[in-house]
Parts: C-alpha cells; sequence; structure tokens
C-alpha cells in the first residue's frame, strides 16, 4: 500500500503561488499525489514546485533502509493531448524563424509561439484553455532541449545530474539532500543516444563513434560532459550535467554556510587589491570553482581580467574582462586545437591585471607562473589535497614550474567536502576551507588558518603574516594599520552579511564604494557592529 494515502493533503495548500491556479488544476494536481506517483515503501518527505502547476519535485524516503528519491512529477498528457502535442511540434518545426543575432533562443522561441499558435487555430479546435497550456508546456520542454529532465534543469535546488547508462536511475546532487536517485531512467537505447546526440548539438558541437569523448557548454553556460554509447562504457551511452547559477556565489555566501572565516576573507580581500596571487585547492566536487569565483569578486573593478577555461564555469560582474574558452582538435591529428596553454600564452598579450585560470594541470602552469612572474596577478584552481602536495605537483612533469618561482604564487587555500553531526546523529555534507597558507617557497608554507573538525571552528592567526608585512612596508604603513585594516574589513563583511547583500553585482558594488570613500561604508558597518554588540 502507498504509505502516502495515509497522509491528510491540504489541496489548498498545493498551489500557493502558481500563476496559472485553478480549482481544476488543484484537483488534478491532487488527484496525481493519491495516483501513486510515490513507489511503493516510500513516504513523501517535502514536495515543491518547480514549474507551477505542470512540474513538481517529490523527495521521497524509503521506511526501510531509509534512502532518499528524488521523483519528478509533471500533469500527464491524456491521448488526446499528445496527438495535439504532436501537431504543434510539426507547425512549430516548419514555422518557427532561427533567433536573430543576439537574441537568445528561448526569447526567440516565446515571441513567436503565441502567433503561430494563433495563425493555425483550426489546426488546434476541440482543446480546452488548461490543456492548451498543459501542450505548451511539454512542447517547449521538449523542444528547447531537456525534455524528460527538463524539470530537473529547472530545480534550483539541484547542483549535478548523471546518467550512467541504460537502464539505470539518473542521479542528482541535492543541496539538501546530496546525491540521490531520480525516477527517472533511459530503457531504450536510441532514445539514450538521441538525446545526447541533442545535447552535444545544443552546446555547438559533434559526437560520435569516432569521437565519443565529449565536454561542452550547454545554453545557460550549463556544462555537460558524455561518453558515447559503447565505445569507452560497456553500460552505454553516458552524461553529466554541471547546472550552472546565474546568480552565482559570494564570499557572503560562503559566510553564511560557514565555509570561511570573515577575518580570513578580510584577510584576502587586501590580497587582491595588490593584485596578489591565490590558489584553491580541493578534490572533485569540493567546491574550487565556486570558491575561486568568489573571491574574483574581490578583484577591483578597475583591473582588467583574463579568464582562460576548458568549459565556461566563470562568472564574474567586472565590465573589462575577456572570457577566452580552450578548443578541441578535428580529426587524427587534432588540428586547430586550441588548449589552455596557447590561451594562456595569448593572455599575456591582452595585457591583464589578473590572469584567471579554471583549472591547472599541465603545461599551462609554467606559463601562468611566468606571468605572475611580470607582475600580472594569478589566479586559479588545483587538484590537492594540502597546499604541501600541491607545490609537489608544481614542480613535476607535467607542470614543470621552476623551484625559484614557488613562492610567485603568493597563498593558497584548501576546500573540502566534509561530513558534520548536527544532532540528533544526523550528519549532512558540507563545505569547509581547511587550510590557508601563504608560500614562502617549494617546501616552505606559513598556515594563517586551519579548520578544527571537532568544534567546526577556524584557528585563524594573521598578525605574523608576511604578505600584510610587505604590503604595509609597499604602502608605507605600520603593520599595525594594516592589521586594523583587516578588522575594518571583517565588521563590513559582518554587515553585509547580517543585511543579506549577498547578490554578486550588489556586493561588487559595496566593495567597490569602499574603495572610493572607505570612511562611509566603514561607519555604516560600524554602527551596526555597535548597535548588535559585535
Amino acid at each position: 500500500m502507498n504509505l502516502l494515502k495515509k497522509k491528510n493533503i491540504n489541496k489548498n495548500t498545493l498551489e500557493n503561488n502558481d500563476p496559472y491556479s485553478s480549482h481544476l488544476i488543484n484537483k488534478m494536481q491532487l488527484n496525481r499525489i493519491q495516483e501513486s506517483v510515490i513507489p511503493e515503501k516510500y513516504v513523501q518527505i517535502e514536495r515543491y514546485s518547480i514549474t507551477p502547476p505542470f512540474a513538481y519535485a517529490i523527495i521521497a524516503q524509503h521506511i526501510e533502509n531509509l534512502n532518499y528519491l528524488y521523483i519528478t512529477d509533471e500533469l500527464p498528457l491524456t491521448l488526446n493531448e499528445k496527438r495535439y502535442c504532436t501537431k504543434l511540434r510539426e507547425i512549430l518545426e516548419y514555422e518557427l524563424q532561427p533567433a536573430k543575432e543576439n537574441e537568445d533562443t528561448r526569447e526567440s522561441f516565446n515571441k513567436q509561439l503565441p502567433n503561430i499558435i494563433s495563425s493555425h487555430k483550426d489546426d488546434l479546435t476541440g482543446i480546452s484553455s488548461l490543456e492548451t497550456r498543459k501542450i505548451i508546456y511539454y512542447v517547449t520542454r521538449d523542444i528547447l532541449g531537456f525534455e524528460r529532465i527538463g524539470s530537473i534543469m529547472n530545480d534550483p535546488y539541484i547542483e549535478d545530474i548523471s546518467c550512467g547508462g541504460l537502464n539505470k536511475s539518473m542521479y542528482v546532487w541535492h543541496k539538501k539532500y546530496e546525491s540521490i536517485a531520480t525516477n527517472i531512467q533511459f530503457n531504450n537505447e536510441d532514445d539514450l543516444d538521441n538525446f545526447v546526440v541533442k545535447l552535444v548539438h545544443l552546446a555547438g558541437k559533434h559526437i560520435s563513434t569516432t569521437f565519443p569523448i565529449v565536454d561542452a557548454t550547454l545554453p545557460g553556460k550549463h556544462r555537460l560532459s558524455t561518453l558515447f554509447r559503447r565505445e569507452v562504457t560497456p553500460l552505454g551511452t553516458s552524461f553529466t550535467i554541471r547546472k550552472f547559477r546565474e546568480d552565482p556565489y559570494t564570499i557572503i555566501d560562503l559566510l553564511n554556510m560557514g565555509t570561511i572565516d570573515e577575518t580570513i576573507a578580510a584577510y584576502l580581500w587586501i590580497l587582491m587589491d595588490h593584485k596578489m596571487s591565490l590558489m584553491v585547492l580541493g578534490s572533485t566536487g569540493a567546491g574550487k570553482t565556486t570558491t575561486l569565483n568568489a573571491f574574483a569578486g574581490f578583484i577591483p573593478s578597475s583591473y582588467k581580467i583574463f579568464t582562460v577555461e576548458e568549459v565556461s564555469e566563470i562568472n564574474l560582474p567586472h565590465e573589462n574582462w575577456v572570457s577566452s574558452i580552450s578548443r578541441t582538435g578535428y580529426g587524427s591529428q587534432d588540428e586547430g586545437a586550441i588548449g589552455l596553454f596557447e590561451l594562456l600564452k595569448s593572455a599575456v598579450r591582452h595585457r591583464p591585471d589578473y590572469i584567471v585560470v579554471g583549472e591547472v594541470r599541465g603545461e599551462e602552469a609554467y606559463v601562468l607562473f611566468q606571468a605572475v612572474a611580470t607582475g600580472h596577478g594569478g589566479l586559479c584552481t588545483m587538484h590537492a589535497d594540502a597546499v604541501e602536495t600541491s607545490l609537489k605537483r608544481l614542480i613535476q612533469e607535467p607542470m614543470n614550474v621552476p623551484v625559484a618561482s614557488i613562492s610567485l604564487m603568493n597563498c593558497a587555500l584548501v576546500i573540502r567536502r566534509v561530513e558534520l553531526q548536527t544532532g540528533d546523529k544526523i550528519k549532512k555534507i558540507t563545505r569547509r576551507i581547511i587550510q590557508v597558507a601563504e608560500i614562502m617557497g617549494h617546501d616552505n608554507v606559513k598556515n594563517l588558518m586551519t579548520w578544527k573538525p571537532i568544534e567546526d571552528e577556524f584557528d585563524v592567526d594573521i598578525s605574523n603574516s608576511r604578505l600584510l608585512r610587505r604590503i604595509s612596508e609597499s604602502s608605507g604603513k605600520s603593520m599595525e594599520d594594516t592589521l586594523e585594516e583587516v578588522d575594518r574589513r571583517t565588521r563590513i563583511l559582518r554587515w553585509m552579511r547580517a543585511n543579506n547583500i549577498r547578490n554578486y553585482r550588489k556586493f561588487s558594488q559595496i566593495i567597490e564604494m569602499y574603495r572610493k570613500d572607505p570612511e562611509k561604508i566603514y561607519h555604516k558597518a560600524l554602527k551596526f557592529t555597535e548597535f548588535s554588540g559585535e
């Protein structure tokens, strides 16, 4: 028996903010919940709307093994509605015009759709307004590319979507429930292959049995990695989509999540002002790029930034920003390929103040360190579990950074996914910056911060920072004055956090206002901290 049927469900609470809400839609959606959307031995934990009233997400939990299940719950089409859906797709395939230059594909589609439907009224007679809305929802979902995973792509809680092959449940990374299976899978090999081909084409690339591995950027800047058919994987075509945030995390978000200490954030803010270089280290999925992007928000708006990536993930509020993406080659000789090495060499010629590299792992590291040696600021990420380990990697093949150049990368931090106990023996996975260190040489680092896992606290000591002392000497200030500046900026970050100034553009505006009129911003923060007793 479906355990959810035992629950009392109030249909009036289902569509609180739905733009198309009506008694009929509420009734239909209530029936969907009661029609065994949830499998046997699972009970609903949470339900929320994605594209109301047509798509919802349900989090269910197994009553025995306690595993979570992510269920996409979409209003189903009747046979008649499916026929009209097919008819409308055929009309659109003939009538739709390509998007104009500088026009978003979705925007162009939404503009053309009402006119096309209006001009084909005779072909779409006999269906109600509600049925028309449902048909438009499904047609839009399918034509614009994401089909059965469309609702997951629209779910703000989902960070990652992965399909491991044929007849395997797809998995998502959920911000609240972490890695969980979904009720979606591909049971037909042609359907799976065709779906991935469509995704790759949306990204403007080609995939085939000759070129079965593709990394690309989808519309919306989502990152796509694919393995095609059974050329390199025995379970058939697989893919992973890492979703891109249109509103990227800022330092305030990292502070709210407990990822970093406020004093260290203020310290790194000062380093960015003085064109110091920084590495963000960690394992896959630790949050390296997110952290790098957050700290890049401290870079002065007057600085020119040149970013180098394999797939577009960095998102900056700066106007003077040149973004470059590597390119794979063609044919057996990989002709026309443009790698990070070539892009970095080109970046230096653009005379940027900061060069930001999405990830270093090869010969491009040598070029980055040479650029830093000539006065450019550098930011990059690298796979490593400790600062000391990263320095050993840098001086070995294939990076080959000279030992004498290692200290040009002024500072490094390590971010890690960690498990915390939150009470009642409930554990959660979160992210913490576990180490911040100044780099003195290839075998000499000075730790300024370490994370204490038992207390979930940061042990911070910047009083003997060599980089702050160098900044003090170059600016003609005492070390005490520089440490006082760290304290001032710490207060400002607390004030921004308390007032929820976390949007990356608003955050950057405050940072820039502080550069232009520090006393005005500081006194706002000072009044708050004095009033709150901090």
